[in-house]
């Protein structure tokens, strides 16, 4: 999936100094390339018994919402605090600069169920993580975590031993 990089544009510098964007909107704009890395994506999993789809705001959601339909699954939103409009199940994450909390809703899966966590990107792993620890509070079995993009130089996946992990476009 190398040449899927080329569609990806690279923004410096936001959204602060220093930092180096990953911009998936110019592949999310080709119909064929974006239906080819979701189809990638799906290959692993087919077979697989996955019950639900856990995706991370917001990017998550584009990536998840198409790969939960390939795979004949529902999709569960993971959100920043306050977004959700029913009984939640919360954590809290360090980041860089301080502190984020993640919400999903407390009836979202039965215990037990096996769950597949979708994001666009994995960076240091700490929303990654953070998603984890949710799904595991409501007793849901981690059966992988899939990224389209992983920053290696970050190491996030670090975070993330002991779990399935894929990603199909690495920088």
């Amino acid at each position: 999936m190398e040449h899927l990089k080329e569609l990806i544009r690279s923004i410096p510098d936001f959204p602060k100094k220093g930092i180096l964007f990953r911009d998936i909107t110019t592949l999310l704009q080709n119909g064929p390339e974006f239906r080819r890395a979701i189809d990638t994506l799906a290959e692993q999993y087919e077979g697989k018994k996955i019950d639900q789809i856990v995706a991370v705001e917001s990017r998550g959601f584009i990536i998840a919402a198409p790969l939960a339909y390939k795979l004949n699954v529902g999709i569960i939103p993971v959100r920043k605090k306050g977004k959700l409009p029913y009984k939640t199940v919360e954590t809290t994450y360090e980041l860089e600069y301080g502190t984020d909390t993640l919400e999903m809703h407390a009836d979202a899966f039965q215990p037990g169920a096996n769950i597949l966590i979708v994001d666009d990107l994995l960076a240091t792993g700490g929303t990654a993580k953070a998603t984890i620890d949710l799904v595991e509070k409501l007793k849901g079995k981690v059966m992988g975590i899939c990224f389209l993009i992983e920053l290696t130089d970050l190491k996030g996946i670090e975070k993330l031993k002991g779990y399935e992990v894929l990603s199909i476009i690495k920088y």
